[in-house]
């Protein structure tokens, strides 16, 4: 697999440049991190929780770990991690543990750490485990402009 169709269809839609890095099959952000040779900071990753109402996708860099309690706090609601399951029927066109932070493609809310906001580049996963999307930061934040943001991880 490469770039997953939808967000190909996504970034082409929006008009962005991007350039897609292949790497060394991985199997976590930190791994493809230091495998493509990429600041664990400046990659994002997603993490797909749910409630009773719907999904959301909290996007945050590598090397930080999600704080649910944060996020409950933020968003007045009571979110848990989706499963395997869920993940594979939603996202039929990625890899489990690769999905692109971009949720607009999906139809998903989004909310993003704001240590993401400041980066002069972006790196997330294409939908495999083996290609990275390179995009500015400046059209990260153009894309996700819909987005939440907020403060709801730490540093590894």
């Amino acid at each position: 697999m490469t770039i997953s169709l939808t967000l190909l269809e996504y970034l082409e839609w929006a008009g962005v440049d991007y350039e897609v890095i292949p790497h060394k099959y991985t199997e976590n952000s930190l791994q493809t991190a230091k495998t493509a040779h990429v600041p664990a900071n400046k990659l994002a990753k997603c993490v797909l929780l749910e409630d009773e109402n719907d999904y959301l996708m909290a996007v945050l860099p590598a090397d930080h770990r999600i704080k649910l309690s944060s996020l409950h706090r933020q968003l007045n609601r009571n979110l848990e991690l989706a499963s395997e399951s869920e993940v594979a029927y939603l996202f039929s066109d990625c890899d489990i543990g690769a999905i692109p932070p971009i949720g607009q493609a999906y139809g998903y809310e989004v909310i993003v750490d704001d240590s993401l906001t400041g980066c002069d580049d972006i790196y997330f996963e294409a939908g495999d485990h083996r290609d990275l999307v390179h995009l500015s930061g400046r059209d990260f934040r153009e894309i996700m402009g819909n987005a939440r943001q907020g403060h709801f991880s730490q540093q590894a």
